[in-house]
């Protein structure tokens, strides 16, 4: 086991066990100002690191094919540099205790040091994409792609399905909960015990909200979006995390030879500067509602795993070039696909 002493890695033992933790400084490239900060308060870069760092382990526990690439970069010594995570919400009043749309989630990246970094027409799904970048370490903290779904341009059907489905939404932050997030903002910084009470918190934050559907109400969402379809069952969970390599046209090709399930081309950033493939969606057993109150099964399109190649801007900053953190919506529509067609 290696040997980290950082105040990252303390809070990360503390919620996820020391050989869990180590599983993670192992598979996953952190920039060594937030391994070496000791601390002894959890900065906001540190904190949304750990964030980070637990959702991408979800992640893969809940994607195979992911769970079986990082092992394999593992036993080959290689490090997975997480760009960004996905997550899907809802732009829609009277979702039980939630806000509408991407504010579910935004609220608590804001007081992790995140800020709007893109906007992103997603015209054919009816959805807009935001990208939020932490300010300090803005290429070395994952971004997250936050999409919210416009419930008001589908059917009345649709929007009243939607409404039924969201309303039994409940709120994981706690007014404890809330109070650690407005010092967060207010000082930068949390205390170790503050952070560990803070961060379980933020992790339910990316989980689904309400009850199991009703059957019929997936059905009508499926058939005119199959995007809240799969919010209906996974809710805020991370839609799919990503990796960054240095070449996604050759490690597509040598996941295809490898019999994983990857998607068929490698779509391209009008710059041209980033490109992105996937593998295909997980199917996953989710629990529905029958008109008669009981529980039935059903497989539906899970998480999936990504890859971007990200290439540097043209122009220098402060004396060095940046890579081109942005998105495409044509490439998002296309990776979104994913869900829609797992399959």
């Amino acid at each position: 086991m290696e040997k980290y002493s950082g105040v990252l890695r303390r809070l990360t033992e503390k919620i996820a066990g020391p050989e869990r933790s180590d599983r993670l400084f192992r598979a996953l490239e952190i920039h060594p100002a937030l391994v070496e900060d000791e601390g002894p308060n959890v900065s906001r870069a540190v904190l949304a690191q750990a964030l980070n760092m637990l959702l991408f382990e979800d992640l893969l526990e809940r994607v195979p094919a992911a769970k079986l690439y990082v092992e394999r970069n593992l036993t080959a010594g290689r490090k997975v540099m997480h760009d960004h995570g996905a997550v899907r919400t809802v732009e829609l009043a009277g979702m039980g205790e939630l806000p509408a749309g991407q504010e579910t989630v935004v609220r608590v990246l804001r007081p992790l040091g995140y800020a709007l970094n893109g906007t992103y027409p997603l015209e054919r799904l009816r959805m807009t994409g935001r990208s939020y970048a932490q300010v300090d370490y803005p290429e070395e903290i994952a971004q997250f792609f936050i999409s919210e779904l416009h419930v008001d341009r589908f059917s009345p059907e649709f929007q009243n399905a939607a409404a039924r489905v969201t309303a039994s939404s409940a709120d994981p932050i706690t007014p404890e909960a809330k109070k650690l997030l407005d010092e967060l903002e207010a000082k930068g910084s949390l205390s170790l015990d503050q952070a560990v009470k803070l961060l379980p918190v933020l992790v339910k934050v990316f989980d689904r909200q309400h009850a199991e559907a009703a059957i019929a109400d997936y059905e009508i969402l499926l058939a005119e979006s199959p995007e809240m379809a799969w919010i209906s069952t996974e809710g805020n969970a991370f839609n799919h995390a990503t990796d960054r390599v240095a070449d996604v046209d050759q490690l597509a090709e040598e996941q295809k030879a490898l019999g994983q399930p990857m998607k068929d081309v490698v779509e391209k950033s009008q710059s041209g500067r980033v490109r992105q493939t996937a593998f295909r969606a997980a199917m996953v057993k989710r629990s529905f509602r029958a008109a008669d109150g009981s529980l039935v099964e059903r497989e539906v399109p899970g998480s999936f795993y990504e890859f971007i190649t990200r290439l540097e801007m043209p122009e220098e900053k402060n004396g060095r070039k940046r890579l081109d953190l942005s998105f495409d919506s044509s490439n998002a529509q296309a990776i979104f696909k994913m869900t829609a067609n797992a399959k």
